[in-house]
């Protein structure tokens, strides 16, 4: 007897795959398994039973044939004599052997075919039936993809953090927690041991409000093992979306196998409705074998007729069934959009809105999973949702950055405030608004992060740096730094990358905004608000201007600092600079001006003007300065000036004046009528002689010719009695003057790199002087007198 068993490679898939398999599908196969006995069966009959049983048929040529030619019938004879007399002619009786022969025969060339191959026409359909079936889940092509996306499911279903999530969109909504109690006093709920959350059982994707009775404390039980498992399971997630949903070949395999259903049940109902009428108890059999068995006609009884005729009626019902359902099956697949799945009840049910709608092959496995249960779906798309995503960031965040932790990365910047940086993060952690003592944050290459409006807590922050920092407000956490921040640093890689909340912080006092921005920057809407920030008092732009944008014009009423810096272009028309009359500081670095810009003469209130790494060659223009009666700090450092006019002389406010980095090789005895200096920078330069006249400078507290080519230096240098800074390194100076005694502040003193061969003892008279404020070389020093060099080694 053949073992069902045995077939069962044809129909088996790994336990798991039964979520891919609808109703559908689950009842064929079990209509393929009842087919299967009846084929079995058929055949076991057709085995262990004889087939057909054949009796000669008399007729009247027989009969004359089998008379005894010597005498009639009619003749009396005497028994005793019939007992030994020889019968001659052909024998009328047939043996066991001819029986067998005549059944064989018969069964060979009168049986219907149908009648003998039954069964096994059964058996073989129902295998094709079988395959069909789970073909696609043996199909390398297709089986590799549900393999893969059955064990992401699985993980997604049972990941704790699913349960935490969906909780969390319900804990947010009022209306839901009403509904929870209420469902919790009707329902009586169960829930899986992973999960540790009792979830209500429903049968339709509308009817899924996973609506969860949340226990909180049991939600929120999320070890960071478990919040890096998850987030492994959001990028697997990713990639698997990627790679399915650009081909349907899942979609083109459950079609064609389905269609192969439908042929077969068609070819079968209509080739067996024909057939089964020729399956007959009875059968005429001819024969042309007379000569062997003296008849030629018989009379068969095919003994397994009535139960075939019965077996096959029978099948055929369970192929209608089977064919139906295949029909329905197909009317699914080509009558509902499958290539396309939204998760728009999702959606609705849990209140996370940016779960995306799927297609092709992923589209296809989620419906068919909706048809083993809805449940499947809303659990997994927790994993397609960014906001769920961004949720699991934070909460492994959390546990990363704790307050403690980012109190130890406090510091005091350079504006003595408690600062905050955070570097390559996934998103800002909750816990920074646990240091409330913060004053500044800097932010360095954070992507999609969302400040929180629990920023309020922060009540001493006054200063925000972003770098290469995409940040979202909430809307309490915009009302706050409208209110609250002073300072804000951008930087930027594309003027589209401007926060558009900037514009609306109106206590900004100072903003620096760093990055690319387009050459007309006064067609770019981007900078069009700055006109509402009515606070503004110092504007730093390091990029690539062409011209001063009219924005800044427009907040010229209240600022009073101004940087522009550069990267090389130039800057032209100017013009706009005279309306700025309130500026205080001016700085234009590196923006390849030639001449010092006329517009900055109207500048009445300005008190320091920087133009470092330009491209000026004569500053003639510097006499006009004399009307700027406020200036006091003058930088033409970082240029190709070759002399300084002697107009420099009317500059009698000046009280810090750089000239480092130019070429100049004289210098002018009217530059020290500028009596007020008390910051004179040449280093850098080709200067070979200091006037001596720079004794008038009696306010000097900071003097540097460093990288010249001096040789000697004027006895007045050391009337400059309130100098606390001297440099004279690389230059060609052989003798320090006794005189440096004179003094006595001195406390940084650069003599490296010129040609010394001695110290004066007199360097002890300059009791501010000690070893770590004189740069010299070793063996320089040690040629000061040994009660010198003590004095200086005490700090």
């Amino acid at each position: 007897m053949i073992p069902v068993t045995e077939f069962r490679q044809f129909s088996e898939q790994q336990p798991a795959f039964r979520v891919l398999k609808p109703w559908w599908d689950v009842f064929t196969d079990y209509l393929s398994v009842v087919m299967l006995m009846i084929g079995v069966f058929g055949c076991t009959l057709q085995v262990m039973q004889d087939k057909i049983i054949c009796l000669p048929q008399r007729t009247a040529a027989s009969n004359q044939t089998a008379a005894l030619p010597n005498r009639t019938q009619a003749e009396p004879e005497d028994v005793s004599l019939l007992a030994y007399q020889e019968m001659t002619g052909l024998k009328t009786d047939l043996d066991l052997q001819q029986y067998s022969f005549i059944n064989q025969m018969c069964y060979e060339k009168a049986l219907h075919w149908y009648a003998k191959y039954f069964p096994y026409l059964v058996l073989i359909h129902t295998v094709i039936f079988m395959v069909c079936s789970n073909f696609w889940f043996k199909f390398p092509g297709s089986s590799s993809k549900i393999e893969h996306f059955i064990s992401i499911l699985g993980k997604c279903f049972d990941s704790p953090w699913t349960t935490r999530a969906l909780s969390e969109v319900s804990g947010e909504n009022p209306e839901e927690k009403d509904h929870q109690k209420l469902s919790a006093s009707r329902c009586s709920i169960g829930a899986a041991p992973e999960e540790k959350v009792p979830l209500e059982k429903t049968q339709s994707l509308r009817s899924i409000p996973e609506k969860i009775v949340v226990d909180k404390p049991t939600a929120g039980a999320m070890d960071k093992k478990e919040g890096e498992q998850a987030k492994a399971l959001f990028e697997k997630v990713k990639k698997f979306r990627l790679h399915v949903e650009e081909g349907d070949i899942l979609y083109i395999m459950y079609v064609r196998q389905t269609v192969v259903k439908v042929f077969k049940f068609l070819l079968i109902l209509a080739y067996n409705s024909i057939l089964v009428p020729e399956v007959q108890i009875t059968v005429k059999c001819h024969v042309d074998i007379q000569d062997m068995t003296g008849y030629a006609h018989f009379s068969c009884n095919h003994t397994m007729a009535h139960l075939f005729s019965k077996l096959s009626y029978c099948y055929l019902c369970f192929v209608a069934v089977y064919g139906l359902t295949s029909l329905y099956t197909s009317y699914w697949l080509f009558y509902r959009s499958l290539k396309e799945y939204s998760f728009e009840y999702v959606r609705q049910e849990t209140g996370i809105d940016d779960i995306p709608d799927v297609k092709n092959d992923f589209a296809f496995m989620l419906h068919m999973i909706d048809q083993y249960d809805p449940l499947y779906s809303k659990r997994f798309a927790v994993f397609l949702s960014e906001v769920s995503e961004n949720k699991l960031k934070q909460l492994n965040l959390n546990h990363e950055w704790t307050a403690e932790k980012l109190r130890q990365r406090l510091v005091t910047n350079a504006h003595n405030r408690l600062e905050l940086q955070l570097f390559m993060l996934s998103g800002l952690p909750d816990t920074i608004f646990e240091v409330t003592e913060l004053q500044s944050l800097k932010l360095e290459i954070l992507y999609n992060v969302t400040m929180p409006a629990s920023v309020s807590k922060l009540e001493d922050l006054q200063e925000l740096s972003l770098y290469q920092c995409c940040l979202k407000l909430h809307t309490t956490a915009t009302s706050f730094l409208k209110e609250n921040l002073k300072v804000l640093r951008v930087k930027f890689d594309d003027s589209r990358e401007l926060p558009g909340w900037l514009y609306g912080l109106r206590s900004l006092e100072e903003l620096y905004l760093t990055g690319s921005l387009s050459s007309d920057v006064s067609k770019n809407v981007v900078l069009e608000s700055l006109r509402e920030l009515k606070c503004l008092k110092a504007l730093t732009l390091k990029s690539n201007l062409a011209k001063i944008p009219q924005s800044i014009v427009d907040v010229s009423s209240h600022l009073l600092r101004l940087y522009l810096y550069n990267d090389g272009t130039r800057l032209v028309m100017l013009n706009n600079l005279k309306k700025m009359v309130n500026l205080t500081e001016l700085e234009l670095v590196r923006c390849d001006l030639e001449r010092i810009p006329h517009a900055i003469f109207s500048l009445s209130n300005l008190q320091g003007l920087d133009l470092k790494e330009n491209n000026l060659r004569s500053v003639e223009e510097i006499v006009s300065f004399q009307h700027l009666r406020k200036l006091t700090c003058l930088k033409l450092w970082h240029n190709s000036i070759t002399y300084i006019p002697e107009h420099i002389k009317k500059l009698g406010s000046l009280e810090r004046l750089y000239f480092s980095h130019n070429k100049i090789e004289v210098l002018p005895s009217h530059l020290f009528l500028c009596n007020k200096l008390r910051c004179l920078d040449l280093s850098n330069n080709d200067i070979r002689f200091i006037p001596p006249e720079i004794g008038v400078l009696q306010s000097l507290l900071y003097f540097s010719v460093n990288c010249n080519k001096i040789e000697s230096l004027p006895d007045e240098l050391f009337f400059c009695k309130k100098l606390k800074t001297l440099k004279l390194g690389n230059n060609a100076l052989s003798l320090l003057s006794p005189k440096v005694s004179y003094l006595a502040l001195l406390a940084h003193l650069e003599l490296k790199g010129n040609h010394f061969e001695a110290l004066p003892a007199e360097l002890g008279g300059c009791r501010a002087l000690k070893r770590s404020g004189l740069q010299v070389e070793d063996t320089l020093f040690e040629t000061l007198p040994s009660e010198v060099r003590a004095q200086m080694k005490t700090e």
